[in-house]
C-alpha cells in the first residue's frame, strides 16, 4: 500500500485504522532526530515499506510460534508463553525455565485443535530485526514486570549508523512499539554515517587500508582518536587515517598540553600554588580578579560552559568541538600569548597572582569540561594540578560534576569589545603583511574608523597599540578619510554605445578631485545613473558601466574588517628600524637560551660579533635586549669557545651569537 496522502491531512480514524499512520504519529510526536534529516528518511521509508520476509532458515533466532500439523494441514499460532503451556502434551518439563530459543523451545509439542494430534513448531526462525525491535519490551521486563518497564521506557537515547537502520533496527523497534503501547520507544536518536580510509575507500583487508584498532591507539593515542571521532560531522562519512590523526593531535592536543606545561613551569619557578579548595572554580575564589584579561577569559569560560552543555544536550558534539576549539584559540592565542609577561616578572605581585588564579582556574575548569571527550590527557592534568595538591578533591577528574557557568563571571559586554579588538588586530596585521612589514618592526602610528555603535575603551586601545606595534592609535570619523576612490569607464558594456567618448570620459574621471569622485561614488554605489559634461556633449552613465577602484593614501597600508577601517603608517624612522632590528636581536638570543636549555629563570652572559650597523643596535638597546633575554652581560666579541653558539642574518646583516649560563 502506498501513502500518498500527505500525514498533515490524516484524520484520526484514517490513524486508527492504519498501522503505518501511527508509525509516523509516534515518530513525529515522539521522537527528536539527530541529525534532522534522519526523520525524513525514516518518514520516507514507512510510506514505502513493503512486507517483509519474516523467516529465517539459522538455527539461533527469534522462534517462530507457528505450529503445522501434518496430518490434517492446521496451522497454529501460539499467542503467549501461558498458552503454550496450556497446550503442551510433551516437553514442558524439558523447556521450562529457558528462554524461547532453540534447543529448549522445540522440545515442547502442542495437541492440534483441529485434529487433536502433536505437534511441532515450524523450524524456521524470526528475521533478527523481529528480535532486536521488540528489546525494549523483551529486555526491562514488560510481561512481568510493568512498573520497573514503566520507569526505562521509552528509552532517553539510541544510536546506530546510517546505513540500513533506517529501513532494518529504527524500523523494527517504531513497529513494535507502536503495535504495544502506540509511543515511540526511544527520545532521542543519534544517527551518523560510516568510517571509511583517508583516500575514501571502504577499508578492507586485503586492500591493505584497513587499521586495526591497537594499531591505531598505539600509534595515534586513545585521546586523539576520540577527539577524531567526536569532532567528525555525523552526516558525512569520516575519513580516518594516521594523517588526519597527527592533524588533530598537532591542531588540538599538543597545543592543549603546551598551555598546560607553560602553566606548571612558571608555578613551578615561583613556588605557586592555589589554596584548598580554589579548583573547583567557585565565584567568591575570584573576587580579586580585576585583570581585563582576566576577566574576559573567565567570561569566555562561562559561556563555553554553557554552549558546550546546551550542544551536548541536543546531541550536537561535532559542534561541541567547534565551540570548544574556539575557547581554546581564545585562551591559547590571546589570552596566555598576551599574558606571558604577567608571568615573567621577577617579583610576586597581586597582577601576577591575579594571573596564576586565572589560568589555574581556567586550565582545571577546562579539562573537567574535556573530561569526557579526551578522558586520559584531562586526567593526568588534574591529578597534578588538582590531586597532588589537594588530598581531599575527588580521586578523578571523572569523580567531579560537571562544570556549571558562574553568573557572576558572565560579562556579554566584554566578551563582544575583546571580539571588537581581535578583529582590529587581525585587520591591522593584515595591514602590516600588505606592505610586507614584519610584526616586530615598531611602527608609527595606527589610524582606526569605528562604526557609531563601536567603541574602545583605555585598555582595549593599549592592547591595539602594544598587538600591532605602533607608537600611537589615532581615530577618526570617516573611513573615506582612509579609503580614497578612482573612477574608470567600462570599456566593455559603454564601448558598443559611447565608444568614440571613451578617451574623453577617462579623462573627465582622472581631473576629478577626491570630493568630485567620493561624490559620484556615493551615486553609483545608490544605483543611480551619473551625468558628465563633455566638451561636446552630455552623456548618461549607468551605474553598471563604470568601475570604482579603492585607492589607499600613500604611506598608508589600509584594511577593512567587519565595518571597521584600520590603517598602519608605512614609514620607517632610523630610530623606528633600529627598534626593530633590536626585537630581532631578541628573538634570536631567545632561541639560543631554547637551544641550550636554559631554565626559564637562568641569568646569562651573551657575546656577539656582527657588522658596526648591527653593532650600534647592541649599544643603543642594551638595557631592552639584557631585560628581554636575562643577559647579565654583553659583550661584543667573538663567540665563547664553552657557550652554545649560533649565526644568522638579520636584515642583511650578519651576527654570530653565543650564550652561556652565569656560574651560581
Amino acid at each position: 500500500e502506498q501513502l500518498d496522502k500527505p500525514y498533515e491531512e490524516v484524520t484520526e480514524e484514517e490513524k486508527n485504522k492504519n498501522l503505518r499512520y501511527q508509525m509516523m504519529e509516534v515518530v513525529l510526536n515522539d521522537t527528536n532526530w539527530y541529525p534532522s534529516f534522519g526523520l525524513a528518511l525514516e518518514l520516507d521509508w514507512l510510506r514505502n515499506m513493503h512486507d517483509w520476509m519474516i523467516s529465517k532458515k539459522r538455527y539461533w533466532g527469534l522462534a517462530l510460534p507457528i505450529y503445522e500439523c501434518h496430518d490434517c494441514g492446521n496451522f497454529h499460532v501460539v499467542g503467549s508463553q501461558e498458552e503454550l503451556k496450556e497446550r503442551a502434551v510433551e516437553g514442558w518439563e524439558e523447556f521450562e525455565g529457558h528462554t524461547p530459543h532453540r534447543p529448549w523451545i522445540d522440545a515442547v509439542k502442542i495437541a492440534c485443535p483441529s485434529c487433536g494430534a502433536p505437534v511441532s513448531r515450524i523450524l524456521d526462525v524470526g528475521n533478527p530485526w523481529l528480535d532486536a525491535g521488540i528489546v525494549s519490551f523483551s529486555t526491562m521486563g514488560y510481561r512481568t514486570d510493568r512498573d520497573f518497564w514503566s520507569k526505562w521506557f521509552p528509552a532517553d537515547l539510541i544510536s546506530e549508523s546510517f546505513p540500513g537502520q533506517f529501513r532494518n533496527w529504527f524500523y523494527s523497534l517504531i513497529a513494535m512499539s507502536t503495535v504495544m503501547e502506540r509511543r515511540a520507544p526511544f527520545k532521542n536518536i543519534f544517527a551518523y554515517a560510516t568510517l571509511v580510509a583517508e583516500d575514501g575507500r571502504a577499508m578492507h583487508k586485503s586492500w591493505g587500508n584497513a587499521i586495526w584498532f591497537d594499531d591505531a591507539a598505539e600509534k595515534m593515542g586513545v585521546d586523539v582518536m576520540r577527539w577524531m571521532y567526536i569532532a567528525a560531522k555525523p552526516e558525512q562519512n569520516m575519513l580516518f587515517g594516521y594523517k588526519y590523526a597527527d592533524e588533530a593531535r598537532r591542531q588540538f592536543l599538543i597545543p592543549l598540553w603546551n598551555v598546560y606545561s607553560f602553566f606548571v613551569n612558571y608555578a613551578n619557578v615561583d613556588g605557586w600554588q592555589p589554596e584548598d579548595g580554589v579548583w573547583a572554580g567557585a565565584s567568591n575564589d575570584l573576587k580579586s580578579v580585576d585583570n581585563t584579561l582576566d576577566r574576559w577569559i573567565l567570561a569566555r569560560l562561562q559561556a563555553t560552559i554553557q554552549e558546550v552543555t546546551d550542544r551536548l544536550e541536543n546531541f550536537e558534539t561535532d559542534k561541541v568541538c567547534r565551540v570548544i576549539e574556539r575557547f581554546f584559540d581564545d585562551l591559547s592565542n590571546w589570552y596566555v600569548r598576551r599574558s606571558r609577561r604577567r608571568f615573567w616578572k621577577s617579583e610576586a605581585d597581586a597582577d601576577k597572582e591575579s594571573a596564576y588564579l586565572t589560568l589555574y582556574t581556567v586550565l582545571v575548569t577546562f579539562a573537567r569540561l574535556l573530561a569526557p571527550f579526551i578522558p586520559f590527557v584531562t586526567e593526568v592534568i588534574y591529578q597534578n594540578l588538582v590531586r597532588s595538591l589537594d588530598a581531599n578533591a575527588p580521586e578523578s577528574i571523572h569523580h567531579t560534576d560537571w562544570p556549571k557557568p558562574l553568573e557572576a563571571l558572565m560579562d556579554e559586554s566584554l566578551i563582544e569589545t575583546m571580539g571588537i579588538t581581535r578583529t582590529l588586530v587581525t585587520a591591522g596585521h593584515a595591514a602590516r603583511a600588505s606592505a610586507n612589514l614584519k610584526v616586530r618592526q615598531p611602527l608609527r602610528r595606527a589610524i582606526i574608523y569605528l562604526p557609531a555603535q563601536m567603541t574602545l575603551g583605555e585598555e582595549m586601545v593599549a592592547l591595539v597599540t602594544d598587538e600591532l606595534n605602533v607608537k600611537a592609535i589615532e581615530f577618526i570619523d570617516s573611513a573615506d578619510e582612509l579609503i580614497g576612490h578612482s573612477l574608470l569607464p567600462d570599456n566593455r558594456k559603454l564601448g558598443p554605445r559611447l565608444g568614440r567618448y571613451l578617451r574623453e570620459i577617462r579623462e573627465v574621471f582622472t581631473e576629478m578631485d577626491a570630493e568630485q569622485t567620493a561624490a559620484l561614488v556615493q551615486q553609483i554605489e545608490g544605483g543611480e545613473s551619473i551625468t558628465l559634461e563633455l566638451e561636446s556633449e552630455t552623456v548618461e552613465i549607468a551605474p553598471d558601466e563604470v568601475v570604482i577602484q579603492e585607492k589607499q593614501p600613500e604611506g598608508l597600508a589600509v584594511v577593512t574588517e567587519g565595518g571597521m577601517t584600520i590603517a598602519v603608517d608605512t614609514h620607517l624612522t632610523p630610530e623606528l628600524v633600529s627598534e626593530g632590528l633590536a626585537r630581532e636581536v631578541v628573538r634570536r638570543i631567545q632561541n639560543l637560551r631554547k637551544e641550550a636549555d636554559f631554565n626559564l629563570d637562568d641569568r646569562i652572559i651573551t657575546t656577539y660579533e656582527t657588522d658596526e650597523t648591527l653593532a650600534e643596535v647592541f649599544v643603543d638597546w642594551a638595557e631592552f635586549i639584557s631585560n628581554e633575554t636575562l643577559s647579565q652581560e654583553l659583550h661584543d666579541a667573538p663567540p665563547e669557545a664553552d657557550a652554545t653558539q649560533g649565526e644568522d642574518n638579520i636584515d642583511g646583516h650578519h651576527l654570530r651569537l653565543s650564550v652561556r649560563r652565569v656560574d651560581v
